[in-house]
């Protein structure tokens, strides 16, 4: 397992080290042309703190990098952000690039998204090993399986331990990487998801397109739980679709769902009992649900059954 510790503002760690909670942060990368491509979904990432204090003082499990309007990373993630608002992110972005950046600029930033975040007291901190140079402002790659590395995963597997009970349940990310050892590749444990990586996810593994018209702007795109998430307590893509705003809102209710066995689309007939309306979404019944490819992000059958014997009338 590869570990990649990563050099981190002092006041993003505090922000959210001051939380009694975090399911997910944005260690976001100012650069419009940054990019990443050093750890694979369910690996970690390290924080190491900047000078005076200069020392690994928690991570998170990586789960996806993209390209995000700054606008719509601070929509998307908020205060997980490591900022307290939009201004505040924008004028920090716009002093690490030293540019002067109007409000209505909205360029990318950089976003590495990590979930099952932690943050650990002063008295569990990591002294920065001596193979990291103090010369280094970015990071350093570490294999958990021999020299230095080793000697970084013993120390973070000893304090995921200690993690909270909700981290330490049944298929989450945490329990995988203490179970692995730091051997080989992460296991096929997707990390808990927060709500923002969710929305995240869902617009990506639908090709940011609704998954029963194919509608392309994205503001009117919304992730909608299948089965809901005060049933399932868990944020997993499997459980979501892209719709359209009104789609969501109607398939929330009750008003259209998806057949689960041949995946097509049936619409209630109570849309033109209760509203003497409904032509434009009559012309929908029986389109193909537009199916991710990655097989794990596929709405899974026992989520489409509950919602269309349970929710649809």
């Amino acid at each position: 397992m590869q570990l990649f510790v990563a050099v981190t503002d002092n006041d993003w760690f505090a922000l959210h080290a001051s939380k009694q909670s975090v399911d997910e942060v944005n260690f976001w990368r100012p650069s419009p042309e940054a990019n990443f491509k050093v750890l694979q979904p369910g690996e970690l990432l390290l924080f190491k703190l900047k000078s005076p204090n200069d020392s690994i003082a928690g991570g998170g499990f990586f789960t996806r990098f993209l390209q995000m309007p700054i606008n719509m990373a601070w929509e998307t993630f908020g205060e997980a952000n490591g900022v307290r608002s939009l201004p505040e992110f924008r004028s920090r972005i716009a002093r690490i690039r030293n540019v002067t950046m109007q409000v209505a600029d909205n360029p990318n930033v950089g976003c590495i998204m990590l979930a099952e975040p932690f943050f650990w007291p002063k008295s569990e901190w990591i002294p920065r090993p001596p193979e990291f140079a103090v010369s280094n402002q970015v990071g350093k790659t570490f294999d958990s399986e021999e020299g230095a590395g080793r000697r970084i995963w013993d120390a973070i597997c000893e304090r995921l331990k200690r993690s909270p009970a909700s981290l330490l349940d049944q298929d989450t990310a945490t329990v995988a990487a203490i179970e692995s050892n730091g051997f080989g590749k992460p296991q096929i444990v997707h990390p808990r998801l927060g709500q923002g990586l969710f929305r995240v996810l869902v617009k990506e593994s639908y090709s940011r397109k609704c998954a029963i018209t194919g509608e392309r702007t994205l503001p009117v795109l919304e992730a909608a739980h299948i089965k809901p998430y005060s049933m399932v307590m868990r944020h997993e893509v499997s459980n979501g679709l892209l719709l359209r705003s009104d789609l969501h809102k109607l398939f929330d209710e009750g008003y259209l769902t998806v057949d689960p066995q041949d995946r097509r689309v049936v619409v209630s007939r109570r849309i033109k009992e209760e509203f003497e309306n409904g032509k434009e979404y009559y012309r929908l019944e029986e389109n193909v649900l537009r199916e991710p490819t990655e097989p794990w992000a596929r709405p899974s059958l026992e989520n489409l059954e509950y919602h269309a014997y349970n929710v649809f009338r």
